[in-house]
């Protein structure tokens, strides 16, 4: 590699992981990779690399005697029978949305208030670990829409629509100061 007086940028190719086209997928992406990842496992493919796709991919490289680190490098990617990942299909970030709605429009409302709580991001958790998800809901919230174990967990179409439920039950109060972005 030449670095020579651009080492900033050797350091910031280095740190995407896709110098060289050596993409990797780990917990926190989110893409068109992920969700063909999430596929090759038999899970919801909801294109966000959260614990239960960590948990699959640990199962998914014991089986097949690789190092299980929950992470899709080109050992396990092969192994899933994928080609080479470009790195505009996978985002660190919150812009990928793989159709978060699914069949649900979401309000504008509630796009804002979702950026406002957590950036948009499903896997977020509060601080204090009370509220969690997009929306972030607090348990009980989340058990009385009809919720099943963490938001977190769950896959983003569903935090969306039980949002939307409790939108449509309760107006934008539950978000207080969020409420008003």
């Amino acid at each position: 590699m030449l670095c020579f007086g651009a080492i900033a940028l050797c350091v910031a190719l280095l740190g995407t992981g896709t110098a060289f086209g050596a993409v990797v997928l780990k917990e926190g992406d989110r893409g068109p990779a992920v969700a063909k990842v999430q596929r090759k496992l038999h899970l919801a493919a909801d294109g966000v690399f959260g614990a239960a796709t960590v948990r699959a991919v640990k199962r998914f490289q014991r089986a097949h005697g690789l190092p299980a680190d929950g992470a899709v490098g080109s050992a396990t990617r092969k192994a899933l029978g994928l080609r080479a990942f470009s790195s505009r299909s996978v985002s660190g970030g919150r812009t990928y949305d793989p159709s978060p709605s699914r069949g649900v429009r979401i309000p504008a409302v509630l796009k804002r208030i979702a950026e406002c709580e957590s950036g948009g991001d499903p896997t977020a958790v509060s601080k204090g670990g009370r509220y969690r998800g997009k929306y972030q809901f607090d348990m009980a919230t989340w058990r009385s829409l009809g919720g099943h174990g963490d938001p977190i967990d769950a896959p983003e179409s569903v935090q969306d629509r039980l949002a939307l439920k409790l939108y449509r039950r309760s107006g934008t109060e539950p978000w207080g100061a969020c409420a008003d972005s």
